[in-house]
């Protein structure tokens, strides 16, 4: 589908790349490339494994290698196999594959990856299960090369990883790297890697790991994103967590992945768990299954890596849903996700394949445009005065009002003295006499110089005043640095801000972050501030910290509890000797609104009398704001910084092109909130409009795509022509001219046909003139 822009050059682009801004005005046309596609989220049950071409199984591995995934190994219950099964995604056929040489012994809970044009098999468990003989676990290298079938063994000298199953493996900068496992006397937590580019001369060399390593673990899944290894959940004895852990190959240098900044009713991390697979795509993890405290669990959950928040996805409604299962395996195949076999209910064996598609959607920069219009501090229009030293913070009026209703009733009150000053400057120059220079009164001067709006708090220090800005226009504060007191005790500050001003979810985060961050280390530094702020949930949670039976010893006898005050050291001695009843509260607590939810109610009205701007489409005004167009859009950015109209009025086009007044709307809920749900027809309007406007990616472009391949039906099909004709989609055009005329009996009941245009009308008879054959047009003839 072509949609027509205003053009400098002639250069065509595919939506599907990555735009950049700093030619968005040079594309002529843009294509939508409509094809074969599927729905979204949607899980499909594919044809399982023929008992005559391989066993059901578990503890397999699952590698994809061009249109096929390769399945080896596990066991079926009985016995250990060793046997290669191909399954072709394209015809969804199943199949021995090809092989030559020695394959590697029957064995499970070994690792399988893909390397070049070869997959290499190492460890696992093997010997006879039946007869429960001969059982051991193995340390041997197996690589087989796609193109031939060829087994081979690499015998490689020197020091070698101890032999073990249950462990991770995966493929980086043309190495092998094994994490963990079982030994067959205790779980691992060690690290080795081999390079599988020169067989002649590879060697295995042990890691040395620092950072927050992951506890001694085996059967759980690695994956590989961003240049960085996850691990999560896993088998790790009485220490077993939900713990999600990122390795960074250049410094091997491990780190847990924080889950503090998920606020109550937010989507939880998956529960801890093991035998579930994990597999990376863009930006994503994806579990699923594993067991899950005596339950198999068959949701599917999601890890965002760029925003380190877990969602649990829906599937579409036309799905078919895998059971709950183990020791299943899982490979990614251009944008799907394949999962054979594993262990279902009662420990039955399971040869059926799944398919999952993921969604593709460019990331939502929300967040991010509002964040670093806080870093650039363009377009500010107020400025705090704060604390006894009357330190001055920047902001912008828009998001500030739109977030925190304190400081909105705040900035009012400084509008209305501004106002009341103004007033008083008028009257004094008109009493003045002629001549000779005087200042522009404030309402008269140009857009672009007035002055910033003062606003003093007096109850609020520097620091954690940015701290809180720094919330407001990102949902997000930084997590305090492990083993530094300074930046829990700033959290604080930050916490006393946000109860006084009433912020409900920077309370609760920063109540999750101070007691996160709370140990034998600085809990008496955090009790004493507790105490001096009156912030009594944070003292009481030190003081249950402190009395311990495994903390309180250690707290005793350090330099910092001598030189508490008499009053906490009794508090603490009595808390000790007679702790207090536990007290359970049932009451929902209040998580208070979201960045998106804020803005949305700004957009529908809340903000209308903060509006800086009119925003004219097709000459009827639209009231905006000017710091959150330019935030999300860098035409409006480039236009408020160079070239202000000085009426402070815009009018809106997506080039040649005036968008209707239903998909204008839709726009700016994409601007100020990041809402990409529209009818179809208003995709058709803005499916240019990230290229005119200059958005951060082509999300909405995404959408829009997506929205017009699922949403045209009978019903819909005139309103989306009428928006195909008006920006010259003229593929669109024909499809829906396509639909009319086979659908033409219950199209021609639809109301919306008679006030179609003329030309649009006779657009219709002719597709239908051109569809009726000759043998039709006789017979139509002879009935008259």
């Amino acid at each position: 589908m072509s949609l027509r822009k205003m053009s400098c050059k002639s250069t065509k682009v595919a939506p599907s790349v990555d735009f950049d801004h700093s030619c968005s005005d040079s594309v002529e046309y843009l294509t939508l490339n409509f094809g074969p596609f599927e729905t979204v989220h949607r899980w499909r049950r594919l044809p399982p494994c023929d008992e005559f071409v391989g066993a059901r199984r578990s503890k397999h591995t699952v590698v994809a290698y061009r249109d096929a995934i390769y399945v080896f190994g596990g066991d079926n219950g009985k016995n250990m196999l060793n046997d290669l099964l191909r399954f072709d995604v394209k015809d969804c056929s199943w199949c021995r594959a090809f092989t030559t040489g020695t394959p590697p012994a029957p064995r499970y809970h070994h690792s399988a990856v893909v390397y070049g044009s070869s997959m290499f098999v190492f460890g696992g468990y093997t010997g006879d299960i039946y007869s429960n003989s001969n059982l051991k676990n193995k340390n041997d290298l197996f690589e087989y090369k796609f193109a031939t079938g060829q087994w081979t063994e690499w015998k490689v000298e020197g020091s070698l990883p101890v032999a073990r199953s249950a462990h991770g493996a995966t493929v980086y900068n043309d190495k092998l790297w094994i994490f963990a496992g079982y030994d067959g006397n205790a779980r691992l937590n060690d690290m080795w890697t081999i390079n599988l580019q020169d067989r002649e001369h590879a060697c295995w060399e042990e890691i040395d790991q620092s950072g927050e390593i992951p506890p001694s673990c085996c059967n759980f899944p690695v994956a590989v994103c961003w240049d960085k290894m996850f691990v999560f959940s896993g088998q790790s004895g009485a220490k077993i967590t939900n713990n999600l852990f990122q390795f960074e190959f250049k410094g091997h240098m491990w780190t847990r992945i924080p889950t503090e900044h998920l606020l109550r009713g937010s989507p939880p991390p998956p529960q801890r768990r093991y035998g579930h697979t994990m597999v990376a795509f863009d930006r994503h993890l994806y579990v699923f299954g594993g067991a899950a405290d005596n339950t198999l669990p068959n949701e599917l959950h999601c890890y965002d890596v760029d925003s380190q928040t877990w969602e649990v996805i829906l599937p579409s409604l036309d799905s078919e849903m895998p059971s709950g299962r183990l020791f299943h395996a899982a490979a990614v195949i251009q944008d799907a996700m394949y999962i054979f076999g594993g262990t279902v209910d009662n420990n039955v064996r399971s040869g059926e394949m799944y398919r999952f598609q993921f969604s593709s959607y460019p990331k939502c920069t929300l967040h991010e445009d509002y964040g670093k219009l806080w870093e650039n501090r363009q377009f500010c229009d107020v400025e705090f005065i704060l604390g006894e030293r009357e330190e001055r913070v920047l902001g912008h009026i828009a998001i500030v009002t739109a977030r925190c209703q304190w400081l909105r009733k705040k900035i009012l009150q400084a509008c209305d003295r501004q106002q009341q000053r103004t007033k008083q400057e008028s009257s004094e120059e008109i009493d003045e006499a002629a001549g000779g220079p005087r200042d522009i009164p404030a309402s008269n001067r140009p857009s672009g110089t007035q002055p910033l709006l003062e606003v003093s708090i007096r109850e609020a220090e520097a620091q954690p005043f940015e701290v809180l800005m720094q919330f407001l226009y990102t949902d997000k504060i930084q997590y305090p640095r492990r083993g530094h007191v300074q930046d829990v005790l700033l959290i604080m500050d930050v916490y006393k801000l946000a109860l006084s001003f009433k912020l409900s979810r920077l309370e609760q985060l920063c109540v999750q972050y101070i007691e996160a961050s709370v140990d034998l280390q600085n809990v008496l530094s955090v009790c004493e501030n507790a105490n001096k702020l009156q912030l009594d949930q944070l003292k009481e949670h030190c003081l249950n910290f402190v009395v311990k039976e495994s903390h309180f010893n250690q707290v005793i006898m350090t330099k910092e509890f001598e030189r508490l005050s008499t009053p906490l050291i009794v508090e603490i001695v009595r808390r000790k000797q007679q702790p207090p009843p536990r007290v359970y509260s049932d009451q929902p607590v209040d998580i208070g609104t979201s960045l998106v939810q804020d803005m949305k109610a700004y957009l529908e009205g809340g903000g209308l009398e903060f509006c800086n701007i009119i925003l004219l489409l097709d000459g009827h005004p639209r009231p905006a704001h000017q710091a959150i167009l330019a935030a999300r859009s860098s035409y409006f950015e480039a236009m408020f910084r160079s070239f202000m109209p000085e009426d402070g009025q815009v009018n809106i086009s997506i080039g040649e092109m005036v968008p209707s007044k239903q998909a204008f709307e839709s726009m700016l809920r994409y601007i100020y909130y990041g809402d990409v749900n529209m009818p179809p027809e208003d995709s058709l309007y803005l499916f240019a409009a990230p290229y005119y406007y200059g958005f951060s990616n082509n999300r909405l472009q995404a959408y829009c795509k997506q929205n017009l391949e699922m949403n045209v039906t009978v019903e819909n099909v005139l309103q989306i022509m009428e928006a195909a004709d008006k920006t010259q989609a003229l593929d669109m055009k024909k499809h829906c001219l396509h639909i009319i005329v086979h659908q033409f009996i219950k199209v021609s009941k639809l109301p919306n046909l008679r006030s179609l245009s003329q030309l649009l009308l006779l657009d219709i008879i002719e597709s239908l003139a051109t569809h009726i054959s000759d043998k039709q047009c006789a017979e139509m003839g002879s009935d008259i």
